[in-house]
């Protein structure tokens, strides 16, 4: 801030006037030209280079009047005395206040006065108000040289004229006599509250016109500062609030006066904010826990607080019932919450109270117990459990501790029930179904915001025993900022369990527990407590450590909290720990190989990262090897992979392969495990990629043999080949033949096929095509069989299937026949047919059949049971292909009827008479010798035969001679035939559906003669008898 403004304004009035024309340094300003008797007001607004403040509040009104109001003489003075006492009531660079008192007497009219001033040296005297009265005995001079010296003087005046100048003042020299402050000194803090402090400092050396002090506070090791107060305090101590319970604070001070802020103080000490050490409170609860009719065993709960100091026993006073006076008890200190009283009067009733102790003394004792009756327990049961506490209060939940029974009863304890209740309720409610065996037990399902109190009875052979005492009233809901028990593994690996409590004071005690029963096993636990945080180390960790871990702080609000130590937990915490103690370099992939172009072997690992000195080294078969020709190693320290190349990988590589890092104290290894058909096979692959290498150089294909299907449903063999040349000789071959093409493959295209146009099982086999020349010699082989073919088939099918015609019916003697029509048609093909959605099997009453280009299905002998919708379905690669024919009404009776007519037909030609052999068309006999015409006939019935000679009827004697032996063999004998015997020979097979006629030649030679030159092996064809001409015959 580089200077302030003053405004002012008349009270009643809104029109505020600014006081001071330019700025002022220092916060104090005197305000002139105000009128006597009326009420001003005054507010005040910085200024620095980026602009003007809004202004302060404003003051309280303030009268201008003259502060000494001295009665008025009623003296017959006129002209009033000069005034008296002058002098500079404060100094600054640029302006003088003088004061004065006025003069005595002083008259019973108004006075004003006139100030005059005079630079020292001069000899001449300057009216300072000379256009405006004075009314006031004090007032500001401006307009004065700084660093020269005034002298002043002051002059009375009313109406009746102007009085003699009154002394005149010392030597007066403009200057800041104000200057800022120095910084207080030492400040101290100390403890007052669980959340305040009280703050004390030294004052500055120069302490004079200070307007008070300033505090600031900070959280330790934040650097982050608050203020206190905001508006300065006039003393040296001063109560901070609002401040963190276990938090550790910082205090500074500083200084403020008219010209400004001193510097800061120095820090105080850290203080960790804490309730001042005071006696403990009261203990409660006290219970009769056993009783043999001379002494009583008491028990009681600790005070809630502990004032700050560790309790360090309690004391114990007595009386009998209706007596006034208490009795001391014990005169030294009992350290534990339970205690047996002796000598006592049997069947007398006694109270009890008790008070605890600590560093500053004895708190105030408790409420004096119930009347308890010394008479001996003999009752079965079990005594009452005591010290219930409390513990682990949460939403809806808490943990319920207690002791067991200093009596037990008859038979030991089996267990506790644990009964409770809501405060305003008067049932009871028990937890556990089942008595637990533990002193503890956690309470569930309670409702938020609701407050409870718990018992508890314990439970032996003989029955439930007495219950405990009531507990306090429980709230139940967590508490804002409620902690919880977490685990962790420190630097060093170890393992452990934490929990931090800022309202922890100094007489905390933080208490770790195994179910709920305190630690005390030193060998496998360590417990470090600093502040407000504690840790449960674990010494030699196993899984004989899981378990429910529980954790209480003293002297707090029930600071409480568990911990379920799970085996899945367990797992992970040592896992850590091991990563701790035995760092590893973490990798973003483990030993792995990959063979490159030509063949070599690259083995290679990847870390998360390796700083610029690890080391590695690979050992094959526990035996280092060095980087070199065979081995070429390399390190990439920015990625994190280290590799190795072998450039022939052999037989003798087998093995295993480890690769070892080390960064620091971090290692970490890696091994390839290659025997076996894990070796066999990297082996292999190397071969095949040096193979392909050298493969390469030459002519080669670069796609090998493989198949398409065309629309027109061939087969494509299809190959590219690569670097070829003019000289370079393609060739195909099939089984090992070559195969006759008849275009010679351009192989400049890079492609060659081998076409196959209707795909049958006799073109399966092994089919090879080469490449060759000067550089060298490539094959493929493709094999057309097994599941090849059947995949070429099932795309046949696609193809195929996308031309399938609509289904058409075609009647036979045999039944009905249903046909698709396709491109191509092959009986290995997947097709289905179905009637009504129901599929056909191929057999005696349905056929399913087909030819190169029809599918087809024959309804045997068909009914009205074959009525209906019939699908064809052929199955391809990749989807499928129907066609549906509804043969019913119309449709059906067609087919039914032409079906008939053509088994009629066929039933005919099979039955019908008929020359099933033995005849040929032309026989040449020499005459005089004897000729025999044989053949077999058939028909069903049998058949009517009749021999005719050039057409007509063959009239028989002795030498012509007919026979039909058997009912099917007829036979024509001439005997002795002479040249009359040549002609026409004729047998005329028939029943009731139709015969047939076989015409036979006979020619007759004499002898000498040239035989007739016949085709003797030509048998002679039959003439059809229609049945209505067979019948009418």
């Amino acid at each position: 801030m580089l200077s302030s403004a003053t405004p002012r304004c008349e009270v009643g009035l809104e029109n505020w006037v600014q006081c001071n024309d330019a700025p002022v340094k220092i916060c104090k300003y005197p305000v002139t030209g105000l009128y006597e008797g009326r009420s001003y007001i005054f507010r005040v607004r910085a200024v620095n280079s980026a602009g003007i403040s809004r202004p302060s509040r404003v003051s309280e009104p303030v009268a201008a009047l003259d502060p000494v109001d001295l009665e008025r003489t009623q003296s017959d003075i006129q002209i009033p005395g000069p005034p008296t006492n002058v002098h500079a009531s404060e100094i600054s660079k640029t302006y003088v206040v003088l004061s004065w008192d006025p003069p005595v007497p002083r008259g019973r009219e108004p006075l004003t006065y006139f100030i005059e001033k005079s630079m020292v040296g001069s000899g001449s005297w300057q009216r300072v108000n000379a256009e405006v009265a004075v009314k006031s005995p004090r007032y500001a001079v401006f307009d004065l040289a700084e660093g020269k010296p005034y002298v002043f003087r002051v002059l009375s005046a009313n109406k009746h004229g102007i009085s003699d100048p009154s002394e005149i003042t010392e030597p007066i020299q403009p200057q800041d006599t104000v200057v800022v402050p120095s910084a207080p000194g030492r400040v101290v803090a100390t403890r007052n509250t669980k959340t305040s402090v009280v703050v004390q400092w030294d004052k500055p050396k120069h302490e004079e016109n200070l307007y008070g002090y300033y505090i600031d506070y900070s959280v330790v090791g934040s650097n982050q500062w608050e203020p206190a107060n905001h508006k300065p305090i006039k003393y040296n101590r001063f109560v901070v609030h609002g401040l963190e319970t276990g938090e550790q604070y910082i205090f500074r001070v500083k200084a403020v006066n008219a010209v400004g802020f001193s510097e800061n103080s120095q820090e105080s000490e850290a203080i960790k904010v804490q309730a001042a050490l005071t006696c403990p409170s009261y203990p409660h609860g006290i219970t009769l826990l056993n009783c043999d009719g001379h002494s009583m065993t008491l028990g009681w709960k600790a005070p809630k607080y502990s004032g700050g100091s560790p309790v360090l026993g309690y004391y114990m006073d007595k009386r009998e019932a209706n007596h006034k006076n208490w009795h001391e008890v014990n005169t030294s200190l009992i350290s534990r919450t339970i205690y047996t009283v002796e000598d006592l009067t049997e069947d007398a009733f006694y109270e009890f109270k008790i008070a605890a102790a600590n560093v500053v003394g004895i708190g105030h004792p408790s409420d004096p117990s119930e009347h308890f009756k010394c008479k001996a327990w003999t009752m079965p049961e079990p005594g009452p459990a005591y010290d219930l506490t409390v513990c682990e209060v949460r939403n809806t939940s808490l943990v319920l501790l207690w002791k067991a029974p200093v009596y037990e009863g008859k038979s030991p304890i089996t267990g506790y029930l644990v009964d409770y209740k809501e405060v305003e309720s008067e049932d009871w409610i028990t937890a556990n179904e089942k008595p637990t065996s533990h002193r503890y037990f956690k309470v569930t399902d309670l409702h938020q915001g609701h407050t409870y109190v718990f018992k508890v009875r314990a439970v032996n052979d003989a029955g439930v025993g007495k219950s405990s005492e009531i507990s306090e009233p429980v709230f139940v809901e967590a508490s804002p900022g409620t902690k919880e028990i977490f685990s962790g593994v420190d630097d060093e690996g170890n393992i452990y369990l934490g929990f931090e409590c800022k309202e922890a004071t100094d007489a905390s005690h933080f208490l770790w527990g195994k179910s709920y029963e305190e630690i005390e096993d030193s060998d496998k636990f360590r417990i470090e407590t600093e502040g407000d945080h504690s840790k449960l180390y674990f010494k030699n960790p196993d899984k004989s450590d899981l378990g429910t871990y529980c954790i209480s702080v003293s002297d707090t609000d029930g600071v409480s909290s568990s911990f379920v130590l799970d085996e899945e937990e367990f797992e992970r915490l040592m896992a850590i720990s091991n990563e701790i103690k035995n760092p590893t370099i973490p990798l973003k992939s483990e030993l792995a190989y990959e063979v490159l172009e030509k063949g070599e072997v690259r083995f290679w690992i990847q870390a998360e990262s390796l700083s610029p000195n690890s080391t590695y080294r690979f050992v094959i078969n526990d035996k280092e090897v060095e980087n070199g020709d065979r081995h070429k190693i390399s390190c990439d320290h920015s990625n994190g992979i280290i590799e190795m190349v072998m450039d022939k990988f052999t037989i003798d590589n087998e093995g295993t392969y480890t690769v070892q890092i080390q960064d620091g104290k971090a290692k970490n290894q890696s091994s390839l495990v290659l025997i076996g058909d894990a070796f066999k096979t990297i082996l292999a692959e190397s071969e095949l990629q040096r193979k392909e290498f050298l493969r390469k150089q030459g002519p080669h294909f670069s796609e090998f043999l493989y198949w398409e299907v065309t629309e027109e449903c061939e087969v494509l063999l299809a190959c590219k080949i690569a670097n070829t040349k003019k000289e370079t000789v393609f060739k195909w071959y099939r089984n090992g033949s070559g195969i006759d093409v008849d275009e010679v493959p351009d192989l400049q295209r890079g492609e060659c096929h081998l076409t196959i146009p209707k795909l049958s099982r006799k073109d399966e086999g092994v089919y090879k095509a080469t490449l060759s020349d000067d550089r060298g010699h490539d094959v493929s082989t493709l094999e057309l069989s097994g599941k090849v073919y059947d995949d070429i088939i099932l795309a046949l099918s696609r193809v195929s299937g996308k031309t399938a015609s609509p289904l058409k019916i075609l009647c036979t003697e045999e039944g009905i026949r249903l046909q698709c029509f396709l491109k191509y048609y092959n009986e290995e093909m997947k097709v289905t047919w179905s009637h009504r959605e129901s599929k056909i099997s191929s057999g005696e009453k349905m056929k399913i059949g087909g030819g190169e280009d029809v599918a087809w299905l024959q309804i045997t002998e068909p009914t009205e049971k074959d009525k209906g919708n019939y699908t064809f379905e052929i199955f391809g690669d990749k989807e499928s292909f129907k066609r549906t024919l509804d043969l019913s009404g119309q449709a059906f009776d067609d087919a039914i009827t032409e079906f008939q007519r053509l088994k009629a037909a066929a039933f005919a030609e099979k039955n019908r008479g008929k020359v099933i052999g033995g005849l040929p068309d032309v026989v040449t006999i020499m005459d005089g010798k004897t000729l025999n015409l044989t053949c077999t006939v058939f028909g069903n019935p049998d058949p009517e035969v009749v021999w005719f000679k050039n057409d007509k009827t063959l009239e028989l004697n002795e030498h012509y001679l007919v026979s039909l032996e058997q009912g099917k063999y007829a036979s024509l004998t001439i005997k002795g035939v002479t040249s009359e015997d040549s002609g026409k020979y004729s047998i005329h097979v028939k029943n009731k559906y139709g015969g047939e006629t076989v015409d036979v030649t006979v020619s007759v030679y004499r002898h000498g003669e040239k035989i007739p030159e016949v085709n003797q092996s030509q048998l002679a064809k039959p003439r059809l008898i229609p049945p209505s001409e067979a019948s009418s015959t």
